[in-house]
C-alpha cells in the first residue's frame, strides 16, 4: 500500500493540480483542472450513483470556487505564498529593454539608494551594525509605458480601470520595480542618534530609545554586487557614547544615511544580548493582503492603500510598552524593490523596527521559498541568547515549516509562535496548510488564533503563549483540505467546547480513522473512474 502522505498528495492533486516547484516551462500552468463530467450508466446502483453525484458535485464546487477566486491562469507558486509576477522581476538590461530606455540616457540620472533598516549586536566589547540595501538608478519611462508594465501585475483589470489614486499608486510601485541596479559602487554611510517622535508603538514613534552621542562616517568594506545589493556588518565607533549591549537594555535607535542621495535614509537598532524580539511577517497578519486570492492580493499590494488587519496595531503597541527590552523585526519575503511601501506602512502603524526583505540574489522560485529560513537563521545566530516571538499566518507554507523548525533547531530561543488561522477567518482562503511540524512542540509555546484579541492577557515573559479558551483543533497534518473531510483522533489538539478555530475543511491522515476515510474515498474515486469508463 502506498504511504499515506503520497495518497494524500495524490488525492489533493486531483482537485488543486498544483506544482510546488514549477519550472520555467510550466510556471504559468493553471492551478486547477475542472473536474470532468461524469456520464452515469443506466444500470448503476442508485446508492452508488448518489455517492458519485455527491462526490463529483463537491469536486466541481470546490474547483469552481477556486477558479472563480483565482482566475484560470494563476501560476502554481501562488500556493507557496508568492503573488504572481513577484518572482523573476526584471533587473539591469532587462529593465532598459522593457522600458525602451538607452544606457546613455541612464548615465545622466542620479544614483539612488534603498537603505533597509538594520539591526546591530554586541560582541563583548563593541557594537556591530548591519547595513543592507540596494543602489540603483531610476530611468525616465513614459506614463503610457508604465501603464503597460503595471498591467502585467494586475488580474482581470488594467490601470485604466482603476481609480485615480489607485492609478498613481500602481504607477509609482511599477517605477520602483523598473529601476536599474548599479554594481561595483562604494557606499558610504553617516550614523547619528535616531530621535523618536512619539511613544513606543505610536505612529512615527519607533521602538527602543534614542541612542547616545554618535557621529560616525564609514565607507562599507565591499562595493555593491552585480545586482546592486550591499549587506554587511560594520563596527560602530567604540568611542561613541552608546550603552554597552550586555544584559537586558532597551534597543538603541540610530539614523543611518547613505551619502550622495536623499533617498537612502534608514532607522536602525542596536539590540542587546538579552530580551525579547518579535519577528513578524506583514502580509495577512499586520495588513490585509489576501495573498491566497491573487487578484485581490495584487490589487491590495499594487493599487490600494495598505490597510491594517483589524486591531493588530493595538496588540503590538501593548507589547512594545509592556514587555521589557522589546525589539521588533519585520521579515517579509516581498521582493526588495517593492518594500518602500511596506516600511512606510509599518512606521505609520506599528512600532518601529528593523527589516528583512527578499534581496535580488533570491529571485527565482526555489530561492524565494528558502529565503525566510535563511533570514531567520541569520538573526537567531546573531542573537544567540535572545528569545524570539514568531508571528505570521497559516497561508504561507514556508512559515508553517520554518517556524516550528526554529523551535527545534534553536532550543530555548523561541518563546512564542502566534499564527493567524486565515482559513478560519476568511472563507476565500482555500489553500491547505500543514501543521505537522507542531506535533512535538509544547502547546504552551504556540497558538493558532482568529482575531487579534485572542492574543490579549498572555504571560509572554514567562512563556505562557497559549490561551486555553481559544480552540485549536490542530491535526498535525494537512488542514484546509477539500470535501469537508474531518477526523478526530487522540493526537488532535482540541480545546474549548466549540470549534471556533476550525477550518472549513479539516483532515488528518496519520491514524486509523484517517486511513479509513482515505480507503473509502479512494474506493469512491475508483468507482467514479470505473463508472465513467462504462
Amino acid at each position: 500500500m502506498l504511504p499515506i502522505e503520497l495518497l494524500a498528495t495524490s488525492l489533493l492533486a486531483l482537485v488543486i493540480h498544483a506544482d510546488a516547484h514549477p519550472t520555467a516551462a510550466h510556471v504559468e500552468r493553471a492551478l486547477i483542472t475542472p473536474a470532468p463530467a461524469i456520464q452515469q450508466p443506466e444500470h448503476a446502483y442508485h446508492r452508488r450513483r448518489d455517492i458519485i453525484d455527491s462526490l463529483t458535485s463537491q469536486v466541481g464546487s470546490y474547483a469552481n470556487s477556486l477558479l472563480s477566486d483565482l482566475g484560470s491562469a494563476i501560476p502554481s507558486y501562488v500556493t507557496d505564498g508568492i503573488l504572481p509576477n513577484q518572482v523573476d522581476l526584471p533587473t539591469g538590461t532587462q529593465v532598459l529593454s522593457s522600458a525602451g530606455v538607452s544606457s546613455t540616457d541612464l548615465d545622466a540620472k542620479p544614483t539612488q539608494v534603498l537603505n533597509i533598516p538594520g539591526y546591530g549586536n554586541w560582541t563583548g566589547s563593541n557594537w556591530n551594525l548591519r547595513v543592507h540595501g540596494n543602489v540603483y538608478k531610476l530611468p525616465d519611462i513614459s506614463n503610457n509605458t508604465i501603464d503597460d508594465l503595471a498591467n502585467v501585475f494586475l488580474i482581470d483589470t488594467s490601470v485604466a480601470q482603476l481609480q485615480p489614486s489607485e492609478q498613481d499608486m500602481a504607477r509609482n510601485l511599477t517605477r520602483s520595480i523598473y529601476v536599474v541596479q548599479q554594481d561595483d559602487v562604494n557606499v558610504t554611510v553617516n550614523i547619528l542618534p535616531g530621535p523618536m517622535f512619539g511613544g513606543d508603538g505610536e505612529p512615527q514613534g519607533g521602538g527602543g530609545q534614542t541612542a547616545g552621542g554618535i557621529n560616525q562616517t564609514t565607507q562599507l568594506p565591499y562595493p555593491t554586487t552585480e545586482l546592486g545589493d550591499f549587506d554587511v556588518f560594520i563596527p560602530v565607533d567604540s568611542n561613541s557614547n552608546l550603552t554597552p549591549g550586555t544584559g537586558e537594555i532597551p534597543a538603541q535607535r540610530l539614523n543611518v544615511y547613505a551619502q550622495g542621495t536623499d533617498t537612502g535614509n534608514a532607522t536602525s537598532y542596536l539590540v542587546s544580548n538579552n530580551g525579547l524580539t518579535v519577528i513578524s511577517d506583514i502580509d495577512d497578519i499586520l495588513r490585509v493582503t489576501k495573498i491566497y486570492q491573487p487578484k485581490e492580493g495584487l490589487l491590495n499590494s499594487f493599487a490600494r492603500p495598505f490597510t491594517q488587519f483589524m486591531n493588530m496595531p493595538d496588540i503590538y503597541r501593548n507589547w512594545s510598552q509592556s514587555l521589557p527590552n522589546m525589539h521588533f523585526h519585520y521579515l517579509t519575503t516581498t521582493p526588495e524593490q517593492v518594500t518602500r511601501n511596506y516600511m512606510d506602512f509599518i512606521y505609520k502603524t506599528y512600532p518601529g523596527g528593523s527589516f528583512d526583505t527578499r534581496p535580488l540574489n533570491f529571485s527565482d522560485v526555489s530561492a524565494t521559498l528558502s529565503i525566510r529560513k535563511y533570514l531567520l537563521d541569520r538573526i537567531f545566530q546573531t542573537f544567540p541568547t535572545r528569545k524570539f516571538i514568531l508571528v505570521a499566518d497559516t497561508s504561507n507554507p514556508d512559515v508553517m515549516r520554518d517556524y516550528p523548525e526554529m523551535a527545534k533547531q534553536y532550543p530555548g530561543q523561541v518563546q512564542c509562535i502566534f499564527l493567524r488561522n486565515t482559513s478560519a477567518t476568511d472563507p476565500s482562503n482555500h489553500f491547505p496548510y500543514n501543521t505537522e511540524g507542531f506535533q512535538d512542540l509544547n502547546q504552551q509555546m504556540y497558538m493558532f488564533f482568529k482575531v487579534p484579541d485572542d492574543l490579549k492577557g498572555l504571560d509572554i515573559v514567562n512563556g505562557q503563549c497559549y490561551n486555553s479558551s481559544i480552540p485549536q483543533n490542530v491535526t498535525f497534518s494537512y488542514q484546509g483540505l477539500p470535501f469537508g473531510l474531518s477526523t478526530s483522533n487522540s493526537n488532535t489538539t482540541t480545546s474549548g467546547a466549540s470549534s471556533s478555530i476550525d477550518t472549513p475543511y479539516l483532515f488528518s491522515a496519520k491514524h486509523k480513522s484517517g486511513w479509513k476515510i482515505f480507503e473509502i474515498l479512494l474506493a469512491v474515486l475508483a468507482g467514479v473512474v470505473v463508472v465513467a469508463a462504462l
